[in-house]
C-alpha cells in the first residue's frame, strides 16, 4: 500500500510541476521543451546539439526542432567549431540568457524544495535517481 501511495505522490507532483512549468514559460513566450532546452544550454553553452540532446534524454530530431524554433525566435544561435566546420555549437543569445528566464528556473528550484533540507535533498535525489533507472528498465526484455 505504501509504495502505490508513493508512486501516486510522484505521478502528483509530475503533474503539479508539469502544469506550473507550462504557466511559466507561456508567460515567457516558450513551452515547457523550449524553457529546458535553454535551461540545459545554460549550463553546458557551446555543447553539440548532439551533446544537448543526450543532456536532455531525447532525440536528436526532436532537439533540432527546438533548437531550429528557439533560434528563429532569437533564444539561441548555432556557431561553427573551429576544429571541426560541420559540427555547430550552440550558444545562448542575450534574449536566452535573460535575467527573467533564469529567475524563472531558479524560483521553481527553490519553491519545491522549500521546507527540505540538504540532507533530505540528497536521500531524495538518490531515491529519485534509483526509482528513474528502475523506470528505465520497465520496456526492457
Amino acid at each position: 500500500m505504501e509504495s502505490q501511495l508513493l508512486v501516486e505522490a510522484l505521478f502528483r507532483t509530475m503533474r503539479e510541476l508539469r502544469r506550473h512549468y507550462d504557466q511559466c514559460a507561456a508567460e515567457l513566450g516558450l513551452t515547457l521543451s523550449r524553457a529546458r532546452v535553454i535551461s540545459a544550454l545554460a549550463r553546458m553553452e557551446g555543447a553539440t546539439q548532439a551533446e544537448l540532446a543526450a543532456e536532455l534524454g531525447i532525440e536528436a530530431p526532436t532537439l533540432k526542432r527546438q533548437i531550429d524554433a528557439l533560434a528563429a525566435e532569437g533564444f539561441l544561435e548555432r556557431r561553427g567549431l573551429d576544429d571541426d566546420a560541420r559540427k555547430r555549437a550552440l550558444f545562448l543569445t542575450g534574449k536566452g540568457r535573460s535575467a527573467r528566464i533564469s529567475l524563472f528556473t531558479q524560483n521553481i528550484r527553490e519553491q519545491i524544495l522549500d521546507g527540505i533540507s540538504p540532507e533530505q535533498q540528497s536521500v531524495l535525489r538518490a531515491a529519485l535517481e534509483r526509482i528513474a533507472e528502475n523506470a528505465g528498465t520497465l520496456n526492457k526484455p
